[in-house]
């Protein structure tokens, strides 16, 4: 790897492309949903500029940009076909191209169809599948706030504009970089084995935006990444042609007997084991939401297709993937570092 130095001038001389960018920003603009389209400042924002595949070249493992010349990548372009455009950022003291290519088929193979599995989101535990798998998580945040703690307070007693105020916002930067990046790995590593042992996956429509607002619980739900988890849980099974089944907010996944279907009326959080008043029978408490979720899965899927399902929740809103999909052009975005400081 060879670091590129990168000042005010040669930033300035980047060549960039404006139209797509600006016209989603206006369109955005437009129609309601953000404010008017600003110029980014350096360092103020996010940096990053978009190139068109005339204004770069790819050779290996370099990539040829307009006034930097020839930037070693960590590592080589990994799908062949016709690249489409390649937008270079920052993050912290990294610098990153993610290249557009146009592919003729999927590179992943098809689910393996283990058959159906509901997964229980949660804070003590990522995630609790029904075959009685607990995926512990990461939980990055918790790990590094002490040591997030001390860099914050080290920033806010240097002077504004300073060397070492700039050399403290750097380390900072880079503390919570890599924050975000254990997080990334630890879902990415989940989603991936999800998506590639099951074809239909059944989960929860969590309101995380009503959840954070509990103070005791906040900090630990924002490190687990429900949403991102989620994201990338459907564009993988969409790739492999697999099924994510989401049932609804108000779905009882947990309070309802997986053996006999006997709803509880309350059941507090406190509350992790339980055992059933009709059929007598033991829970736990993610364990039993867990097989539900994947209940409601096969109901959902059964009646999609024609036939009658049990119907344990409602139909949920969003849109499952489709059963099959056939792979006749596909865009795949890579994301290469290429430069450190």
């Amino acid at each position: 790897m060879r670091a590129i130095p990168v000042d005010a001038g040669s930033h300035q001389k980047r060549p960039t492309n404006g139209d797509h960018p600006t016209g989603r920003s206006l369109k955005n603009f437009f129609a309601g949903h953000a404010k008017y389209p600003q110029f980014k400042k350096k360092g103020k924002s996010h940096d990053s500029f978009t190139l068109t595949n005339d204004q770069f070249s790819v050779d290996t493992s370099r990539i040829r940009i307009p006034h930097l010349g020839s930037v070693r990548m960590r590592e080589t372009l990994r799908f062949s076909g016709k690249i489409l455009s390649a937008t270079v950022s920052r993050t912290a003291d990294q610098w990153f191209a993610s290249i557009t290519v146009d592919t003729d088929s999927s590179h992943v193979p098809p689910a393996e169809n283990q058959g159906v599995v509901g997964v229980d989101l949660g804070v003590s535990a990522l995630a609790t599948l029904s075959t009685g798998e607990v995926v512990t998580g990461a939980k990055p945040y918790k790990a590094l706030l002490s040591r997030l703690q001390r860099l914050s307070r080290s920033l806010s007693r240097k002077v504004n504009g300073s060397t070492n105020r700039a050399k403290a916002k750097r380390k900072l930067a880079k503390l919570h970089a890599r924050i975000a990046n254990i997080r990334k790995n630890a879902l990415h590593q989940l989603t991936t084995d999800l998506t590639r042992r099951f074809h239909t996956l059944g989960i929860e429509d969590l309101n995380v935006f009503g959840m954070v607002k509990n103070r005791h619980l906040s900090r630990a739900i924002s490190d687990m990444g429900f949403f991102e988890f989620r994201r990338q849980l459907e564009y993988k099974a969409d790739r492999r042609g697999g099924v994510v089944v989401v049932a609804g907010r108000f779905f009882a996944s947990s309070k309802t007997c997986s053996a006999c279907g006997e709803k509880l009326e309350k059941l507090p959080l406190s509350v992790r084991q339980w055992d059933c008043p009709t059929c007598g029978v033991s829970h736990d408490r993610d364990v039993n939401a867990a097989i539900n979720l994947a209940n409601y899965a096969v109901s959902y899927t059964v009646s999609a297709c024609g036939g009658d399902g049990s119907g344990l929740g409602r139909k949920p809103k969003a849109k499952p993937a489709p059963v099959k999909q056939e792979f006749d052009c596909k865009f795949d975005d890579v994301q290469v570092c290429i430069s450190s400081k």
